[in-house]
């Protein structure tokens, strides 16, 4: 089984809608009300989706901001074993919504940037090539080859936009 059978990434217009009691579990905080809001929804045995995992990203021009990941533990523990299985043997589901979103906005800048200070995720960032800035919990992607310079300059305006 794979996690293409029962989970569905994409990008939704309204994010709260789908994101809002995720989200304010997770940082007891609104999620944000500007795009772009990725969403992995599982699909229960009854056909329905349910929203099980939730990442924001911010267009900053150069780069973008990828932050407010949470998922929902009790969509996890609803899951079948085999689903669960498949899960753990991709990884994580934060990973699925990161790769969309490397996927669909990654040509566009220059670097992805993460906030990161949640354990679990640290250990789960590395897996798509996030590495450490030198700023704590700043994490970052680099989407081409870039300068020194250039490099310090977008990681001080990934640093300006913190937390994100």
């Amino acid at each position: 089984m794979s996690i293409d059978d029962f989970i569905v990434v994409t990008e939704v217009e309204h994010g709260p809608a789908f994101a809002e009691s995720l989200f304010q579990r997770k940082y007891k905080a609104s999620a944000p009300d500007f795009p772009h809001h990725v969403v992995a929804f599982w699909k229960r045995p009854d056909g329905a989706f349910v929203p099980a995992s939730y990442v924001h990203f911010t267009d900053c021009g150069d780069i973008f901001l990828a932050g407010g990941a949470a998922t929902d533990g009790d969509v996890l523990r609803a899951m079948s074993e085999h689903e669960r299985a498949a899960l753990h043997e991709y990884g994580a589901l934060m990973l699925a919504t990161l790769r969309y979103g490397f996927a669909r906005w990654g040509d566009r800048c220059d670097a992805i940037f993460t906030c990161c200070g949640d354990a679990r995720a640290l250990e789960t960032t590395p897996k798509l090539g996030f590495a450490p800035t030198g700023v704590d919990y700043l994490l970052v992607h680099w989407q081409r080859e870039l300068s020194p310079r250039r490099r310090q300059e977008l990681t001080a305006k990934a640093k300006s936009f913190m937390p994100f």
